[in-house]
């Protein structure tokens, strides 16, 4: 994942489909900068791709909300041959555990001090 900071994602007009990715990393990198970069950049080029939130605490605990129009885009991103072999690289070596959940946001709102 990169170190850039971004704020919270807005202005997405409901309904949408949160795919939320929890992790428990291993040690060291191996790669896994590299691959996290290579996995935003061609997410991006999903129709119905709406953004993503990540964070992870130095303990090694992260959380990545991703945004989807549809759960074709979901399935899209899923199917994705190079999406896979990061999966299989993941469980291989980068992650003591993760889990998935995908839900359907039927009601979204922020705040933004102004």
């Amino acid at each position: 994942m990169s170190d850039h900071v971004q704020g919270p994602i807005s202005g997405l007009e409901p309904p949408y489909y949160a795919v939320v990715f929890t992790s428990l990393r291993t040690e060291g990198d191996r790669g896994y900068g590299g691959t996290a970069d290579a996995m935003d950049e061609l997410v991006r080029e999903i129709p119905g791709y709406l953004g993503h939130e990540s964070a992870r605490n130095p303990g090694g605990l992260g959380i990545t909300v991703s945004y989807f129009r549809d759960v074709e885009a979901i399935t899209e991103w899923r199917g994705r041959a190079d999406h896979q072999q990061a999966q299989r690289r993941g469980r291989e070596q980068w992650y003591e555990s993760y889990s998935v959940h995908v839900a359907k946001v039927e009601r979204s709102y922020g705040f933004e001090r102004g």
